[in-house]
């Protein structure tokens, strides 16, 4: 797989040479692995809870764009929607650079490669989050805001497609070594 392939605005999955421990401890296995319930479970609710809220988010630009939600209420709900997307992705991705990341190349030098292009996805996820601000305070200032949260939502697709690209290569490089090695 070539560089622009493992761009996060390209990539379809991880490289095959990153995936030997997903392919010894695949998903349908995980939740009757032993030491599944503790950082692994974990991790895998933050992940789902990502994808739930930028759901609603979405969900609630579509209501207001089609009259079924007010404008005042559409702002108010994406102001508080918004900014915890936005708090608590960036939270979840110091604390894996800074704590988790290190500790697992330590455990799984093999997956080095896996570990980077992780840290390069929080990088470009940081753009498409200042993106995400700029286009919601835009579209909650807006003048004609059913319009502006049409255009709101339809920006939110390539965000969250790479959103949810990274966390399922994340949770792919991730869980294996959790429960292969026991890490809490």
């Amino acid at each position: 797989m070539n560089d622009d392939a493992l761009d996060l605005s390209r990539r379809t999955a991880l490289p095959a040479e990153l995936l030997d421990l997903l392919k010894a401890l695949p998903r349908a296995a995980w939740q009757q692995a032993p030491g599944f319930g503790g950082l692994a479970a974990f991790w895998l609710d933050r992940h789902l809870g990502f994808r739930r809220l930028l759901g609603q988010i979405g969900t609630e630009a579509e209501a207001v764009a089609t009259g079924r939600m007010s404008p005042e209420e559409w702002r108010r709900r994406l102001m508080s929607a918004g900014g915890r997307l936005v708090a608590e992705l960036e939270g979840h991705h110091r604390i894996e650079d800074e704590a988790y990341f290190p500790q697992m190349i330590r455990l799984e030098r093999r997956l080095l490669r896996g570990f980077d292009l992780l840290e390069m996805d929080h990088a470009a996820l940081d753009v498409l989050l200042d993106g995400f601000t700029r286009a919601a305070n835009g579209a909650m200032r807006a003048k004609d805001v059913r319009t502006a949260a049409h255009r709101f939502r339809d920006g939110l697709v390539p965000f969250e497609r790479q959103l949810v690209r990274h966390l399922s290569d994340e949770e792919d490089l991730i869980i294996p070594v959790i429960l292969k090695h026991g890490v809490e």
